[in-house]
């Protein structure tokens, strides 16, 4: 499934209303299939395409072009000509990553750097598959924020006792999505994204935020 078909299917799963903007004809006429979808034909750089498209009335703008200065000027456009409170990009060249971030974009997702997570990470995914059995069992995500003063900071990953039906799937740190490992080191403002089978989260909130707190589902 390329980046396109990710986003679209995981805003469709969360409800939002989609508008897709391509400047390939043919691309238009395949994603015009889905109805829930809607699909302008043009290019996302000319500030009267976006105007068409609705932007100003937009919550998000996620700019998945192959070229990385393209998504960088339709974010800018976004953000600054139509006040778009969040924008994403797709980044090719991940030495551009903090010069994204210093021009305002809130969200870069490094291709490359994507692919090489996946790539560490199959074994891992694996296992996981394994413990979690996704289509049979009750599976939840859940974010859990770490603060300074919990068990899990300053921790490695595989120094957390955590439930064999819990996993962290993710790290939001700042402005940066980690895929652990084991020795990846739990930090303070950290936020964790558990999946869970099994009712298994209150004790893995246990471990990773300790006895005083209190769950809430």
């Amino acid at each position: 499934m390329n980046f396109i078909s990710l986003v679209v299917h995981a805003s469709l799963l969360l409800q939002y209303q989609v508008t897709i903007i391509n400047s390939t004809y043919a691309d238009c006429e395949k994603l015009a299939e889905n109805e829930k979808l809607t699909v302008i034909y043009g290019d996302g750089t000319k500030p009267y395409v976006l105007e068409d498209a609705g932007a100003g009335h937009m919550d998000i703008a996620i700019a998945l072009t192959p070229k990385d200065e393209d998504n960088l000027v339709i974010c800018e456009l976004c953000k600054k000509k139509f006040l778009i409170p969040k924008t994403l990009s797709l980044l090719s060249d991940p030495q551009k990553t903090d010069f994204f971030y210093k021009m305002g974009v809130d969200r870069v997702i490094c291709a490359i750097s994507a692919v090489t997570g996946i790539i560490e990470q199959q074994a891992f995914m694996e296992e996981m598959a394994k413990v979690i059995p996704l289509g049979e069992g009750r599976v939840r995500i859940i974010e859990i924020p770490i603060t300074e003063n919990d068990p899990a900071a300053q921790k490695q990953i595989w120094e957390v006792n955590l439930p064999k039906e819990v996993i962290i799937g993710c790290i939001l740190r700042q402005n940066q999505t980690l895929i652990p490992r084991g020795d990846t080191r739990i930090l303070a403002g950290d936020v964790l994204v558990l999946i869970s089978g099994n009712e298994q989260e209150e004790i893995a909130l246990l471990e990773l935020k300790g006895g005083g707190s209190k769950w809430r589902g």
